[in-house]
């Protein structure tokens, strides 16, 4: 007798229909409010002149350096001539000093790279920004717990519930997924509605 593997295959058009249809209804679920806030404590960090530290392992990593880039340039010309003598925010990510963390990495332990180097500059009013789509990576969670030790603000971006990370954020902008790339798909689309968001009160607040 010929037995045949009558298994179903998934087609890769339904695939991605179905990674599609899921990102959907996590989108649909996005933590707004949340949001929000987070721009609400950036406004306030650029108000009274301090610093936003952004930080991320792997593609959250790549994500800390996007986000640093839009919130830094988006106050910057080019732009609307009323735009010029705006102040700028001061938005650092603390995944593009490559010598400076593999030092950190090798003479230390890797938990420590972003809290070692947030150490020389974060203080009271600050706003640490963490990035993890498990929210249990150890050195965003040591970055986080210094924050707090100096009385900076702590904003994240995360999934899975929250993890640890849940516990050291005075923001948490919780993605409703355990999927980790829907997570940053999510992540993505959240840190360009934050930008937008911080780009208009900063127009607005110029004239535009």
């Amino acid at each position: 007798m010929n037995h045949q593997n009558t298994a179903k295959t998934v087609s890769p058009r339904d695939a991605y229909a179905s990674y599609i249809a899921d990102l959907n209804q996590v989108l649909q679920a996005l933590p707004l409010e949340a949001v929000r806030r987070a721009v609400d404590i950036l406004e306030e960090a650029y108000r009274t002149d301090h610093t936003v530290f952004l930080f991320g392992n792997g593609g959250s990593a790549a994500l800390a350096s996007h986000l640093a880039a839009d919130l830094g340039k988006g106050t910057h010309v080019p732009g609307p001539a009323t735009m010029v003598g705006v102040k700028r925010l001061r938005a650092l990510a603390l995944t593009d000093n490559v010598p400076l963390m593999t030092a950190w990495a090798n003479d230390s332990e890797y938990e420590r790279v972003f809290a070692a180097q947030m150490e020389n500059f974060i203080a009271a009013g600050d706003v640490a920004f963490g990035i993890s789509g498990s929210g249990n990576s150890p050195n965003v969670l040591r970055a986080l717990e210094l924050a707090r030790e100096k009385r900076a603000k702590t904003v994240g971006l995360v999934g899975c519930g929250g993890g640890k990370m849940n516990a050291l954020l005075d923001c948490a902008m919780i993605v409703p997924s355990d999927h980790m790339q829907k997570v940053e798909d999510a992540h993505l689309i959240l840190c360009h509605l934050i930008f937008l968001d911080f780009k208009s009160r900063i127009e607005a607040a110029a004239g535009n």
